[in-house]
């Protein structure tokens, strides 16, 4: 996850220094673009946090360190862009993502919490591009609502007599950088990108009816990915 985390503060980076190199390029947009689609087929790495924050139901007795982390995930996704002129665009993104959460300290490490939890991180962000001679930098940020499709109890909670898990819908928001290339004069192109997730759940276990244990969780997830584009 460190790998994935320097690669994306560089492309971050980068794309913040090409906003600020190119000032006198983002003053006017290429108007006879507005009303451009690109769509995006993207190879991405979905990289969570998950850690522990607080405790608010602990009725088997947790250690107070216990800790937990989610696990990492690559998934094919697709982005759809609309641009309102050459400078400005609104895009949003489609995929789910299958983590499971697992301990890090004060039980044994590895022990499976939660089960093939599958999120569908919906996703709306506001763009601002670039042009460095053909490559196209660009910075943005949106609103987030993660949505959990499924969740089973980990393997480690059913001895305890775990029945059910449930990770709380979040709304959240995230920074966004990267950049496109574009690739002749057809509309095809190459893309990179990455976000940051600001975004929490809250984490409950039940025994039958009752509420066995309540954590909330920091999720915070990179999301990396690359891919092809087509624009027209």
């Amino acid at each position: 996850m460190r790998t994935f985390a320097i690669l994306a503060n560089l492309v971050l980076g980068g794309a913040a220094l090409g906003l600020a190199a190119t000032p006198a390029m983002a003053q006017e947009g290429d108007t006879d673009r507005a009303g451009d689609i690109q769509f995006k087929v993207f190879g991405t790495a979905v990289l969570p946090d998950g850690k522990i924050t607080d405790i608010n139901v602990n009725l088997p007795g947790l250690p107070a360190t216990t800790q937990t982390r989610a696990s990492d995930n690559f998934v094919p996704t697709i982005a759809v862009e609309y641009y309102l002129n050459g400078n400005v665009s609104i895009e949003t993104i489609a995929g789910v993502t299958q983590h499971d959460v697992d301990a890090t300290a004060g039980l044994p490490v590895g022990a499976e919490l939660v089960s093939d939890a599958l999120l569908l991180p919906a996703t709306v962000t506001a763009k601002y591009h670039f042009d460095l001679d053909g490559v196209k930098p660009y910075v943005g940020g949106g609103v987030a609502y993660f949505i959990w499709l499924k969740d089973d109890p980990g393997a480690a909670t059913l001895p305890l007599g775990v029945t059910d898990t449930d990770l709380s819908d979040e709304f959240g928001f995230a920074l966004q950088a990267g950049f496109d290339v574009p690739l002749g004069d057809d509309g095809f192109g190459l893309s990179f990108d990455a976000k940051r997730y600001f975004i929490d759940t809250t984490a409950r276990w039940y025994v039958g009816n009752t509420l066995a244990i309540e954590t909330e969780h920091k999720l915070d997830p990179w999301v990396l990915s690359a891919g092809v584009t087509y624009r027209f």
